[in-house]
């Protein structure tokens, strides 16, 4: 049984059939995450829970009763978010002896309401901070593409299980790129919805950028279990009102864009030539089906790394407010210089930080005024090894990652599809950003890119 060769739907469908147990599914998880150990993708399994539910879904399907449409699928959950029974660690010894959780995220509970089976948590980087997954209290989690190589982050963990083929499904948050960043260096489609349209809530919702969802290896899943977990929660100030239609229907209309603007550096700092190079090559392919390109090689605004850091590491800053120095010791070092950026900043520079993103909201709405997408490398750079940096023109650099985040700060609706290789055998991922609340657009031109470049593969050892 390997769950990468059908999707989501398919599976669930052979459960609903009974041509396989929902036992079974479970069990051929847990023999895939033990085969696979050395991955490091899941940090935490509750093999006889899994299974109590494995069976209760049997029960109820061998009764006639609806069990819904993910029965039996089994799922992991990224360890910044709550599953009831598991700790909710966030990669971090602070909270590595804290009790399980009592209730489920909104997200999960959703998902467990459809049928799904939680098989246990993924790998995170510490409080997800950072866009490589490694931690001091689980340490790295490997790429099935390559072992040396990081899987992205910060839901790398869910990445890699998916690649690899332990799960059809995971849960994955996306805060500066934790989504599109693993899809891009594990090779497949990645999407980060609209700020609101599934509830955040536990302990990422302090961040008032990130989005939690689905993952897998096709955009048609991602779509299809959206539409399963959207709507709005009372838990969530920011959450949306469902859509009014289905996303996953959506994709069957067969739409795909006329007109895109490729901007290889939407900042204007240096992208790696490679990169750009295949993503470049495959923006030819989309052009040959029909699809008019406007190429815009100067910046579109300046770096937010600042305003992000602002933003992002004051949300999460009040966690250490009282910390000792012993405990403070156990913070990934990176994540502690990251934290102390927060301390100076006053009101005005919050609010100045605002002004940046609405700035950069309008500029990217321009832009789309006469184009259905707006195209960027994924990354700027080649995927590091783990715990290095990442590589731009033969250069380490921290900023390897910078593509991403200003489509959290600008709250719109962007993917990640797997645009080719690069020399070293590494996935390059393709960016597609939308407009505003333009999701199901997003949707359709992944769907479109994934018929037109090459189906879901993965690697033949994994």
């Amino acid at each position: 049984m390997d769950f990468r060769e059908r999707s989501v739907q398919e599976w669930a469908a052979v459960v609903q059939s009974r041509e396989v147990s929902a036992r079974e599914m479970v069990e051929a998880s847990l023999a895939a995450i033990e085969a696979q150990e050395e991955l490091n993708a899941f940090v935490a399994t509750n093999p006889e829970l899994s299974l109590a539910t494995a069976d209760e879904i049997d029960a109820r399907l061998a009764s006639g009763d609806e069990v819904g449409p993910l029965a039996g699928i089994p799922f992991g959950v990224k360890d910044l978010e709550d599953a009831a029974g598991y700790v909710t660690t966030q990669g971090s010894m602070l909270h590595a002896d804290d009790p399980p959780a009592e209730a489920d995220s909104v997200l999960v509970g959703r998902l467990r309401a459809a049928g799904g089976v939680v098989m246990g948590k993924t790998n995170t980087p510490e409080f997800g901070w950072t866009g490589d997954t490694y931690n001091p209290l689980f340490g790295p989690t490997a790429n099935p593409w390559n072992p040396k190589r990081s899987p992205g982050g910060s839901s790398g963990g869910t990445a890699a299980a998916l690649v690899a083929g332990l799960v059809p499904l995971c849960t994955g948050s996306d805060g500066g790129g934790s989504i599109r960043i693993p899809a891009a260096a594990c090779g497949f489609s990645g999407f980060k919805a609209s700020l609101g349209r599934i509830p955040v809530e536990g302990p990422s919702r302090l961040w008032p950028i990130s989005v939690h969802g689905p993952m897998a290896l096709r955009v048609a899943d991602v779509a299809f279990v959206s539409d399963l977990v959207m709507g709005p929660s009372p838990r969530d100030l920011n959450s949306l009102p469902r859509p009014d239609r289905s996303w996953r229907e959506a994709l069957n209309e067969g739409w795909q864009p006329q007109r895109a603007v490729w901007c290889p550096s939407p900042d204007g700092k240096p992208t790696d030539s490679e990169v750009a190079g295949v993503c470049e090559a495959a923006i030819s392919e989309m052009e040959a089906a029909g699809m008019e390109v406007e190429v815009r090689d100067e910046a579109l605004f300046d770096d937010p790394i600042w305003e992000y850091v602002l933003l992002s590491a004051n949300a999460v800053s009040g966690e250490f407010d009282e910390l000792t120095e012993e405990q403070m010791d156990q913070i990934t070092p990176g994540l502690r210089y990251y934290l102390g950026l927060s301390t100076g900043p006053k009101v005005a520079d919050f609010n100045q930080a605002l002004d940046t993103f609405h700035a950069m909201a309008e500029t990217v709405a321009e832009v789309l005024d006469d184009a259905d997408l707006l195209l960027t490398p994924t990354v700027a750079g080649l995927f590091p090894e783990s715990g290095e940096k990442g590589v731009v023109n033969g250069h380490h650099t921290d900023a390897w990652i910078r593509h991403t985040y200003p489509y959290n700060l600008t709250r719109l609706p962007a993917g990640s599809v797997r645009a080719g290789f690069a020399s070293d055998g590494m996935p390059v991922g393709l960016q597609i950003v939308g407009s505003q609340l333009s999701d199901v657009r997003v949707l359709q031109a992944m769907s479109h890119c994934e018929q037109l470049f090459a189906p879901p593969m993965w690697p033949s050892a994994a």
